[in-house]
């Protein structure tokens, strides 16, 4: 038990999980899953990766798996929706790794053997995630390789079991951080620039032109003139295909029914705090009362005046002008009824100066040998240079927290205002324990101290009834069919809402949180279906259809007519604007001439570099043109995305300005995408399909 203790203690987990996340974000995101196409297909498959089907229960083994590690950690047996979302992601990296990334690996020669294991947990070369993970880190904060022995000699002694379970999760992600490692480093051995490659690199980012030019835009007007056929459309579909991918989407439309508190809800919330209004005028014991009678619990915080202005002008105005024995009447904003009382009057700064040291949550005894050492005349950047948990940052000197505010440490600053100058004491939180020491403090104002009695209308049965009502006739009327949907939203006055591309398993449908209900059913229904009253959070009712379907792979021919034959009159209106100029151009050979024939301006543009294009304002094909133009020759026409362009390049300069280190760090960087790539290329070929969506 005390092996699990320190555990829970030190949550190390969490560095270990979001070291690894944070290696592999690229690979589980749900919408780079969902690029490839899948071989086989099952309901009862939660995916499918190289043609191996991941069933529901052996993705819910890894998933129980997983939990069993942040429960052991957390010591809770519940997880929130952050913590249950960390272990859906584990448990489908695991198949990841096991069907897609391991296999890759292997083929590349990438191994890990017995040894290598064994000197990352207890040799020379210790891994990463263990030197990362609290547990094993001294009261310096630093790894102590003792406490990782002491560890790893215990784990046979924990009757629980719970050391173990740890340790091999441990042990998986180290050997899962070693792999993609060697595998990244490998990548990156693998890109070299060479010198001629070198040299062009230099070339086309050191060399710069001046140019004059003048662009005939091709306007919003269609050129009615232009014809578009069929043929024309189906060849550049066909020709444009691999631009046409597709995930899978769903459209909706949707009527949202906000659940609000009716008249009697709220007059029934009133009655309730009338019943508790009498005994919270005399009672002494806040806290408790509070916490049995009142939404909110109470608030130790002290207030100067207009600091409660933002929860409310009364409660403000009240605070400031009661007296010790005053109690504000009742009072009614919007759904809420509060009153309140002055529990105390101080006169605090604002903020305060504060030096901090941060120890272990077992530090207390540690905490008074420094206060006592501090109260002596210790120097307190010395101190907390050696001990505190916290490193120092840029100028600040170590153990220096600097002007805090309420908002900043709204638990430890009360203490820190009230503290006398320039005397260190120790303070106890979840964080651990703490040694400060206040050396200046901002001019004291008046402040108070409320207890505050809030009740607020929620919405009864009888309410939640006649909102159900009102979204069942819709049900009911819209008889399944999606025109009938519109019309009977339109004769009610309900407003209806579109939604667009919802992803399989989508938390989030439009401004709807916890819609993973109504996401589940867009890929359950069909075209024109309507669905069944959904309930959300307790908050809303909604009723759908559903309009729009788009299966992974290519749209449509049909779906892109519109965009392709927009496309077609663009490249034709451009190129006709082009044997236009080229027309005008003809016995011309200066550029100031040809824009007054033109009507048009001449710009210029200095520093134009073929290499970095993507760093200026103007279109690559110009940029392209210009960088292979001889000088003092009036170039063009050049067809541009939106205009046709002529232009005169009047010199080029070369600069150093792009140097051998330059083309380094553009090499790295390189190197760096072609790792993601070649992670995302790896699930690509795999044919991965996700369906987590349909099952959680």
């Amino acid at each position: 038990m005390a092996v699990l203790e320190k555990i829970r203690v030190r949550f190390g987990v969490f560095i270990t999980v979001i070291i690894g996340l944070a290696l592999l974000s690229f690979i589980i995101d749900p919408s780079t899953l969902q690029t490839a196409v899948s071989v086989f297909s099952s309901k009862y498959n939660v995916g499918v990766m190289n043609r191996k089907a991941i069933t529901y229960e052996a993705f819910q083994r890894q998933l129980d798996h997983y939990t069993n590690i942040q429960q052991l950690v957390s010591g809770s047996s519940s997880l929130d929706e952050q913590a249950s979302d960390m272990v859906l992601q584990l448990a489908w990296q695991h198949f990841i790794n096991e069907y897609v990334m391991y296999p890759a690996f292997r083929k590349a020669g990438v191994s890990l053997g017995q040894e290598e294991m064994f000197d990352m947990s207890q040799g020379r070369e210790i891994s990463p995630i263990l030197q990362q993970e609290a547990l094993f880190r001294d009261e310096n904060g630093n790894f102590s390789r003792s406490r990782l022995v002491q560890f790893i000699q215990s784990m046979q002694s924990d009757p629980s079991g719970a050391a173990q379970l740890y340790w091999r999760f441990l042990e998986s992600n180290m050997s899962q951080n070693q792999l993609y490692t060697k595998y990244f480093s490998l990548i990156d051995k693998s890109t070299v620039l060479n010198t001629i490659e070198l040299r062009r690199d230099m070339e086309e980012n050191n060399i710069t032109s001046d140019v004059r030019f003048i662009m005939q835009p091709m306007g919003f007007a269609s050129d009615t003139s232009i014809s578009i056929t069929s043929s024309e459309i189906k060849a550049y579909y066909e020709k444009h295909k691999p631009m046409y991918e597709q995930q899978a989407g769903r459209d909706i439309e949707y009527v949202q029914f906000s659940i609000v508190p009716s008249a009697m809800d709220i007059s029934r919330a009133e009655a309730e705090m009338q019943k508790v209004y009498e005994e919270f005028k005399t009672t002494a014991s806040f806290q408790q009362f509070l916490a049995r009678n009142s939404d909110q619990p109470f608030d130790p915080s002290y207030y100067k005046a207009g600091e409660l202005a933002s929860i409310s002008p009364v409660l403000d105005s009240f605070a400031f002008a009661a007296r010790p024995r005053d109690v504000l009447p009742v009072t009614h904003e919007g759904d809420s009824f509060f009153s309140a009382r002055v529990v105390s009057t101080k006169m605090l700064p604002d903020s305060a100066f504060v030096q901090h040291i941060l120890l272990p949550a077992d530090g207390i005894a540690q905490a008074d040998s420094l206060v006592s050492v501090l109260r002596d005349g210790g120097n307190f950047d010395a101190l907390a240079a050696q001990y505190s948990l916290i490193p120092p940052t840029g100028a600040q000197a170590a153990g220096e927290l600097g002007w805090i505010t309420s908002p900043m440490f709204a638990g430890v600053l009360d203490t820190c205002l009230t503290a006398p100058l320039n005397r260190p004491f120790s303070y106890t939180s979840q964080f651990g324990v703490h040694v400060f020491r206040v050396t200046q403090k901002t001019r004291p104002h008046r402040k108070v101290q409320l207890a505050i009695l809030w009740r607020t209308a929620v919405a009864g049965k009888e309410t939640f009834q006649q909102y159900y009502s009102q979204a069942n006739e819709l049900v009911t009327r819209s008889e399944n069919k999606g025109t009938l949907f519109d019309q009977v939203a339109r004769e009610k006055d309900w407003p209806v809402f579109p939604a667009y591309n919802i992803v399989e398993g989508a938390k989030t449908v439009a401004n709807i949180n916890n819609a993973r209900e109504l996401s589940r059913w867009t890929y359950e229904a069909k075209k024109g279906q309507v669905s069944p009253v959904i309930t959300i959070d307790n908050k809303y009712f909604v009723v759908a259809t559903l309009v729009g379907i788009r299966e992974k792979g290519y749209a449509s021919l049909a779906d892109k007519q519109m965009e392709i034959r927009m496309e077609l009159q663009r490249e034709k209106q451009i190129a006709k604007m082009a044997e236009a100029v080229k027309t005008q151009m003809q016995g011309v050979f200066d550029i100031e001439e040809l824009a007054e024939q033109m009507g048009v301006t001449v710009s210029r543009q200095t520093g134009i570099a073929f290499g970095a294009f993507g760093m200026q304002q103007l279109e690559p094909k110009f940029i392209g043109a210009v960088s292979g133009a001889p000088e003092h020759q009036l170039m063009g026409p050049v067809e541009g995305g939106i205009g046709v362009y002529v232009f005169v390049v009047d010199g080029r300069q070369t600069g150093a300005y792009y140097t051998e280190e330059d083309a380094g760090m553009r090499l790295r960087q390189i190197t760096g995408q072609q790792g993601q790539m070649a992670a995302y290329s790896l699930t690509i070929a795999a044919k991965v399909e996700d369906r987590r969506g349909k099952f959680f």
